[in-house]
């Protein structure tokens, strides 16, 4: 029997779903150890199954218009007792609309998780039904206090696994998919490997070493990544840690990479790019700096290669994949894998080779 840490839930991303702004609802929708999925609230695709719209799949998850309709559709024995907010929008904020979603919820006496930076335990009408209801709620992006922070010490020094940092050409790029499928890939072929996650997605998902960068308060962010993958290695002993990048490196508004490069201190870099995209996600007129300048940037900061492209084939038709791989091969001289369309095997016989 497959056991989810928490349990039933279902996720809002009403107007988000299948946009850049519903990548947490996207990840749980692929994969979660947290969570049984059991639903997604978007009225645009509502009638449908979310694998399908995602990612031309069936997954049995159905999309449903609304919270009311989902809990009256699941029915009393299949009835989740969480609402996960799937949204991911600029900024982090909760928009009006799901307020009110998860006002319902709370009256429904669902639990709520949301990783937003508007912190639903500061809003006293919330608290109050949620207290009345006896209702928890998460806000994952809620920094813990400051005496349970790490500060950076150099014992990252003694992690003697191999560590691979996927970094990404842009935000909400497919890091953290990528990153899930590489570390599953690797324990289909007998070997061992960790995920730190550094966002609330991947918490969300159940990845066991986690931090959230985006929250961190910056004196301590060094010393969290460090623990984090320190962690991972004193405790499960793997042969691969995979450290999920944020942003990118010359993103204008989510500047990120360098916490990773600097105390997670990677042996290699896979950088993450989906060739369609012109300029940074949600910010026209901010042109997307090659990929080649990418990569020069990265290995001027860090001094660690990178090793592999692995693509997000976003706009673009199955019969373009290869192609595009090859493209950027040539440009870079570095070998091009889609491994959501087609897995990771190619790219794990090249990480064996890499093994310590």
């Amino acid at each position: 029997m497959n056991t989810k840490i928490d349990g039933k839930a279902l996720v809002y991303c009403d107007g988000a779903f299948n946009t850049p702004n519903g990548k947490t609802a996207h990840g749980l929708v692929r994969f979660t150890e947290r969570y049984e999925v059991t639903g997604v609230i978007d009225r645009k695709y509502a009638g449908q199954d979310a694998g399908m719209v995602l990612d031309g799949k069936n997954y049995g998850i159905p999309i449903f218009k609304d919270l009311k309709t989902a809990l009256e559709q699941v029915g009393l024995e299949n009835r989740p007792k969480i609402m996960v907010v799937g949204l991911a929008p600029d900024g982090g904020r909760l928009p009006p609309e799901a307020k009110a979603a998860v006002k319902m919820a709370l009256e429904s006496g669902m639990n709520v998780d949301s990783g937003l930076h508007d912190f639903i335990f500061k809003d006293d009408e919330l608290m109050a039904i949620a207290a009345k209801n006896s209702c928890r709620v998460r806000d994952i992006r809620r920094t813990p206090d400051r005496d349970q922070l790490h500060f950076f010490t150099g014992k990252i020094e003694e992690v003697d696994c191999l560590k691979i940092a996927l970094l990404g050409t842009d935000s909400a790029v497919g890091k953290r998919t990528t990153a899930w499928i590489i570390v599953h890939a690797f324990r289909n072929a007998g070997l061992k490997a960790e995920m730190v996650g550094t966002g609330q997605t991947a918490w969300m998902q159940g990845a066991k070493y986690s931090m959230i960068m985006d929250s961190c308060i910056n004196d301590f962010l060094s010393g969290e990544i460090e623990h984090a993958v320190h962690e991972a290695w004193k405790n499960e002993s793997p042969d691969l840690i995979v450290i999920e990048g944020q942003g990118s490196l010359m993103n204008p508004a989510y500047p990120g990479g360098f916490e990773i490069l600097a105390a997670g201190r990677p042996d290699y870099v896979i950088l993450q790019h989906a060739p369609m995209r012109l300029e940074y996600d949600g910010f026209p007129g901010y042109v997307l700096h090659p990929v080649r300048e990418q990569i020069n940037a990265i290995e001027a900061v860090s001094g660690k290669k990178v090793i592999a492209i692995t693509v997000n084939h976003e706009g673009m038709t199955r019969e373009e994949i290869l192609p595009a791989c090859a493209t950027i091969s040539k440009e870079t001289g570095l070998p091009a894998f889609d491994v959501l369309e087609y897995g990771a095997d190619a790219l794990v016989e090249l990480l064996k080779t890499c093994l310590k």
